[in-house]
C-alpha cells in the first residue's frame, strides 16, 4: 500500500539587490543622442545657409530694389512705385506677358500630354525597355544652351534639317523660328523636347506603382484600353499629374534660354517673354529697378497661382 507523498514546498525566491550602474554609463545614451542631433543640425545649418545666401537674400534684395532707383556704384534712391509705373507703360510689357501666357498654354497642350502618352507606350513595351528609356531621357543630359543651338540650326530656313526634310517630302517649307507666326510654337517644341525625359520617367514610376489587380478587374469587366486609362490609370496617378502640371506652369512662365539663344526675342517681339524682358531691363537698359519690379510681379503671380492651385487640389481630395 502506497503512502501519499508530502507536497514539496517551492524553492525560496532569491531577491538580488539592484546593481549599481557603472560610472558614466547612465549619461552615455544621452550624450550619443546629443552628438547625433548636433551632427544632423550642423548639416541642416549648411543647407539653410546656402538657401539664405543664394536664394532668400537675392529675393528679398530684389523686392527692396523694386522700390529704388538703383545703379551699381551709386547710392540707391527710394522712388516708391515709380519703377512699376514705368514698366507698365513700356510697350513691350503687354507683349511679354501675352507671349509668356501663350507659351505656357501651348506647353500644357503639347508638352504635358506627350510625356504621359510616351510613358504609357513605354510601360506597355515587352522588349528593349532600357534602350527606349535612355533614348527618351537623352535630351535632358544635353546642356540647355547646346540644345537650343542645335535647334537653331535645325530651324534654319535655308539649310536647316527641318526644311530639308519638308523638301524631301515635297511639302511647303516654313520660316520656323524666323517667322512671327511660327516662332513661339517652334520654341514650345524645343522646350518640350528638352524636358521630355524627366517627366516621362516620373510618369513611368507612377504607373509602375499602380496595383495590377485593378487592371485585371477592369479587363474582367470588359473595359477596353481607353476605359482602363480613364478609370484606372488617371485616377491612380492624379496626384503626380497635378503636381507635374503645377511645376510645368511655374517653369514655362520663366522660359528664357530658348528665346535668348534661338530668336533673341524676335521677330517683331513675337518671343519676348517676361524673363527675357527682365534680362533686357537689367543688362541692356541698365535699369535694375525696372527689372526687379518685373521680377516682383512675376513672383506675386506665381505665388498666388500656386497657393490657389494647391488649395483647390487639397479641397478636391477632401471631398
Amino acid at each position: 500500500m502506497k503512502t501519499a507523498s508530502k507536497p514539496t514546498a517551492p524553492p525560496p525566491t532569491v531577491v538580488r539587490p539592484p546593481q549599481a550602474p557603472r560610472p558614466g554609463s547612465a549619461g552615455r545614451p544621452l550624450r550619443r543622442r546629443l552628438a547625433d542631433q548636433s551632427r544632423a543640425y550642423a548639416f541642416l545649418l549648411g543647407g539653410l545657409l546656402c538657401f539664405a545666401l543664394f536664394s532668400w537674400y537675392p529675393a528679398i534684395r530684389a523686392v527692396v530694389i523694386a522700390f529704388q532707383k538703383y545703379t551699381p556704384g551709386a547710392e540707391p534712391e527710394w522712388v516708391g512705385t515709380a519703377n512699376f509705373t514705368r514698366v507698365f507703360q513700356d510697350p513691350e510689357f503687354a507683349a511679354a506677358w501675352r507671349n509668356t501666357l501663350t507659351f505656357t498654354l501651348l506647353a500644357l497642350l503639347i508638352g504635358f500630354a506627350v510625356p504621359f502618352v510616351l510613358a504609357l507606350v513605354l510601360g506597355e513595351l515587352r522588349h528593349a525597355k532600357a534602350f527606349f528609356r535612355v533614348v527618351v531621357y537623352l535630351p535632358v543630359m544635353i546642356p540647355p544652351v547646346v540644345s537650343a543651338l542645335l535647334w537653331k540650326w535645325f530651324y534654319d530656313p535655308g539649310a536647316g534639317l527641318a526644311n530639308e526634310a519638308l523638301r524631301f517630302l515635297h511639302l511647303p517649307t516654313s520660316n520656323w523660328s524666323n517667322g512671327a507666326d511660327t516662332a513661339l510654337v517652334s520654341l514650345v517644341l524645343v522646350a518640350t523636347w528638352a524636358n521630355l525625359g524627366g517627366t516621362v520617367l516620373i510618369y513611368l514610376a507612377a504607373l509602375q506603382s499602380i496595383p495590377g489587380e485593378l487592371y485585371e478587374a477592369a479587363e474582367l469587366d470588359g473595359a477596353n484600353i481607353w476605359q482602363r486609362i480613364r478609370h484606372v490609370t488617371i485616377p491612380q496617378t492624379r496626384f503626380v499629374i497635378l503636381m507635374l502640371m503645377l511645376l510645368q506652369i511655374i517653369a514655362t512662365m520663366q522660359v528664357f534660354t530658348e528665346p535668348f539663344v534661338i530668336t533673341g526675342g524676335g521677330p517683331e517681339n513675337a518671343t519676348v517673354t517676361v524673363l527675357y524682358l527682365i534680362y533686357k531691363y537689367a543688362f541692356l537698359y541698365n535699369d535694375f529697378g525696372g527689372a526687379c519690379a518685373l521680377s516682383v510681379m512675376l513672383l506675386v503671380l506665381l505665388s498666388a497661382f500656386s497657393a490657389a492651385y494647391l488649395r483647390l487640389t487639397r479641397s478636391g481630395e477632401d471631398v
